[in-house]
């Protein structure tokens, strides 16, 4: 039977119906009502009346019909519903489901559960090999059965995360053109300048709560990308949903396309993107601050951008100052990371002991990743000892590609490391800055592989009982040495993490388990806390509160096994406790604009939280 409201809608007149559903104006309704009729309650067109299939959309009618806009009206049922994803639950439909919703005939009639399901695929992917199958079969998967692959993904995550995120997201960038199938997310190019507004108007979600976007500059380690970085906000917004909750349809990736300058993807015939130099200067200026103000516009106050994800670090600090003040915006390179490893430096004080401040700290790469760690160290110092910003930055060392940063080359300097630069004689190589000074934490973020040499490593373990070694640079071919060779060359006192997982290492006969330094402990709980306080920007010490909630989290039993991280299968509960801390400091510091702050935080954010299972139908 029709449901009342439809039945009452189609005793309308036509031409009433359609302004009412599509507020289109007078002629272009008129005109798609000329090719139309009513048959049984449903729209078609008059000239597919009698043929074995509705033409619904026009396709065989008269030439001047394909001028007009193919507006159709369904309800989500039978064969549509079955291909929309975030209601698609495949053999799970009940046999009432099958029936209410025009099922019958089009699925097998086997029953299965959504737990089943479950198995079934992840059994399917176990069978792959190949890291990018996997990554294939997910994202397939997430195209057809939307909450099916949060289950997967919320269930299996220490499994999975490297297949939908770091590492292999890294390849599927470089490989995007070839492996593309259907778009995800908004590709605003240089071709929509003066117009971005609308085309954010094309993206059928209205109540946005969180975009990502990329100009594909500086994927991961791999350079400039160009259009095919979508991998990369697609992947980290996944993350957001299945480690954060928050609900898919309030995430919006999006890269910017501005041209790239990766000769290979140039010349390559499969590029999606525009095959052009990349734009600079004014012309990419002026298309950023189009797309901040749209946004502004569009989606209002508290959507957060996180900004500038893998921009190139000459874009990524000066379009971060500007937006900070006037949106909700973050760079998880910058901010994200720092964050994060600050965490893994608290909890590493319960193996080494002492406070932070009694540590000296060595840095391989004076990037965005490296400077952002290192400010938001200097920053937590300066909180911890009330002494000045720019005293505590003194304990804290950089190398670039051209040495040990240092105040003789303070005029080359590009501005953000200008602080770092501090009395000391020049030094080339990194083995000689580390015995020069004698770092108890080396941190490396230079994107380079095999950098912690032997020697570096060695000189490390020369001067402390327990060196404190951070590879963070992805993928896994970039990290500055592995977990067996940290572990190693240390005759097994480092205390290690990466940015990329690494398999567990047995040394002397013991088994030692690497942590993973990976921003996904941050964000997804970040964001929520953002959301659910109702935030209106980003403050730092949110971050430091972001970073003493996961430090938090680590037991006994972790630092047991050398983990300065809680293991990833808590990472739900472990975003609620994050969500809860960042949302207290946004009502702390009147930044929040959901009033009255709830009593328990941790509980309701656990309440906000987008859940994966099956509903039922009626």
């Amino acid at each position: 039977m029709m449901p009342d409201l439809l039945r009452r809608l189609v005793t309308l007149k036509p031409e009433s119906f359609l302004r009412l559903v599509f507020g289109r104006g007078e002629r272009k309704v008129s005109a798609w009502m000329e090719s139309t009729t009513m048959n049984g309650g449903e729209l078609v067109n008059k000239a597919a009346v009698g043929c074995s299939v509705v033409d619904v959309y026009g396709e065989d009618s008269a030439m001047e019909d394909q001028f007009v806009t193919p507006w159709t009206v369904s309800i989500a049922s039978g064969y549509t519903l079955l291909r929309d994803p975030r209601h698609n639950k495949g053999l799970a439909f009940t046999e009432k489901e099958r029936d209410a919703h025009y099922l019958r005939g089009l699925l097998p009639p086997a029953f299965m559960t959504q737990e089943l399901q479950e198995k079934r695929l992840m059994h399917n992917l176990r069978q792959y090999k190949v890291p990018l199958q996997r990554y294939m079969a997910m994202m397939d998967l997430q195209e057809r059965n939307e909450k099916l692959f949060y289950k997967l993904l919320v269930d299996n995550v220490e499994e999975l995360l490297p297949v939908v995120y770091t590492p292999t997201v890294g390849e599927a960038c470089q490989k995007y053109g070839s492996i593309f199938r259907r778009p995800q997310g908004l590709y605003i190019s240089l071709k929509e300048k003066g117009k971005i507004l609308q085309v954010l108007k094309n993206w059928p979600e209205r109540r946005i709560q969180v975009i990502v976007v990329t100009d594909g500059e500086r994927i991961l380690g791999l350079g400039d990308l160009g259009c095919q970085g979508m991998g990369i906000p697609v992947g980290k917004l996944s993350l957001y949903t299945a480690l954060g909750g928050v609900r898919p349809s309030a995430c919006l990736p999006v890269t910017i396309d501005v041209g790239t300058n990766n000769e290979q993807l140039l010349k390559d015939e499969f590029y999606i993107g525009l095959k052009q130099k990349r734009a600079t200067g004014q012309e990419y200026a002026e298309l950023l601050q189009e797309f901040m103000s749209a946004v502004k516009q569009n989606y209002g106050e508290k959507v957060l951008v996180q900004q500038f994800e893998d921009f190139a670090n000459h874009n990524a600090f000066e379009l971060l100052a500007k937006y900070s003040s006037t949106h909700l915006v973050f760079n998880d390179d910058i901010q994200g990371t720092a964050s994060v490893v600050l965490a893994g430096l608290i909890a590493a004080l319960k193996l080494v002991g002492g406070t932070l401040a009694n540590h000296k700290f060595l840095f391989l790469g004076a990037g965005e990743a490296g400077t952002g760690i290192a400010e938001l160290i200097a920053l937590e110092l300066s909180r911890q000892t009330k002494a000045p910003l720019e005293e505590t930055r003194k304990k804290i060392w950089l190398v670039d590609s051209k040495g040990l940063i240092v105040s003789s080359r303070k005029e080359s300097l590009q501005h953000f490391k200008k602080p770092w630069a501090h009395e000391h004689e020049p030094v080339k190589a990194l083995v000689d800055a580390v015995k020069a000074i004698k770092p108890t934490v080396l941190i490396g973020t230079s994107g380079v592989g095999k950098t912690f040499t032997k020697d570096v490593v060695e000189a490390m373990a020369s001067f402390n009982k327990k060196p404190i070694i951070l590879a963070l640079s992805n993928p896994t071919s970039q990290s500055e040495c592995t977990a067996e060779e940290a572990y190693q060359w240390s005759e097994g006192r480092a205390i290690y993490a990466s940015g990329s997982p690494f398999d567990p290492v047995e040394y002397n006969e013991k088994v030692f388990l690497p942590g993973q330094a990976n921003n996904a402990y941050i964000f997804p709980g970040l964001g929520l806390g953002l959301i659910i306080s109702g935030a209106i920007r980003m403050h730092d010490d949110m971050l430091l509160a972001a970073s003493e909630a996961l430090s938090a989290q680590v037991t006994q039993e972790n630092f047991d096994n050398g983990l300065i991280y809680p293991p990833f299968t808590n990472i739900r509960k472990i975003s609620a406790h994050i969500a809860a801390k960042v949302a207290a400091k946004a009502y702390e510091l009147g930044l929040a604009s959901h009033l009255p702050q709830p009593k328990d935080l941790v509980t309701y954010a656990e309440s906000c939280m987008y859940h994966p299972e099956y509903r039922s139908y009626h």
